[in-house]
C-alpha cells in the first residue's frame, strides 16, 4: 500500500519476496508529468557527469580481467574498512594468510580482514544468483562478518 503522500515522488510497496515482508520503493512512471524544466546550468552539469561517465566506461574496457580487478577491490575494500576497527593487517599479510603463509602480524587481524572478504563475496554471490538485496542478506553478511576472529 502506497503511503507517502506526493505520488509525484514515488511510492513506497508492502511486498513479500523469498518469503520475507519488504516496503519497495516504487518511482513514478517516465516520462514524469509535468515535464521536467532542464536550466542551461543543470544542462551544463548532466553534460559534465555524461562526459565522466564515458572516461569511466572506457577505462573499463582496458581491463583485461574484471573478475581479477573485482578479486583485489574486494580486498582492498576489506583492508580499509578493518582499519578503521584498529586492524594492523597489509595487504601482503591477507595474501599470505589465504594462501596459508604466515603473516607478519597478529592472526585475529589477519582473520578479521579474511571475514570481510568471505562476507562481501558472500554477498555478491547471492545478489548475482539473484537473491533480493534484504535484511535477509544483511544478516547472512553480518554473520559471517562476525564468524571468526577477536573475541570467537
Amino acid at each position: 500500500m502506497p503511503t507517502t503522500t506526493n505520488p509525484r515522488l514515488g511510492t513506497y510497496l508492502t511486498t513479500s519476496t523469498a518469503g520475507e515482508n519488504v516496503r519497495a520503493f516504487v518511482p513514478p512512471a517516465l516520462p514524469p508529468d509535468p515535464p521536467l524544466d532542464i536550466s542551461p546550468e543543470l544542462h551544463d552539469l548532466l553534460e559534465k557527469a555524461n562526459r565522466g561517465l564515458g572516461r569511466l566506461d572506457g577505462v573499463a574496457r582496458l581491463f583485461p580481467d574484471p573478475d581479477l580487478f573485482l578479486y583485489m577491490y574486494v580486498r582492498k575494500e576489506a583492508l580499509l574498512s578493518s582499519q578503521i576497527e584498529g586492524t594492523q593487517s597489509s595487504f601482503s599479510d591477507l595474501l599470505l594468510f589465504e594462501n596459508k603463509e604466515v603473516p607478519g602480524v597478529p592472526l585475529d587481524d589477519v582473520k578479521e580482514v579474511s571475514n570481510y572478504v568471505a562476507a562481501m563475496n558472500h554477498g555478491l554471490e547471492r545478489l548475482r544468483g539473484g537473491f533480493p538485496l534484504s535484511l535477509r542478506l544483511l544478516k547472512e553478511i553480518h554473520g559471517i562478518l562476525l564468524s571468526k576472529g577477536r573475541g570467537h
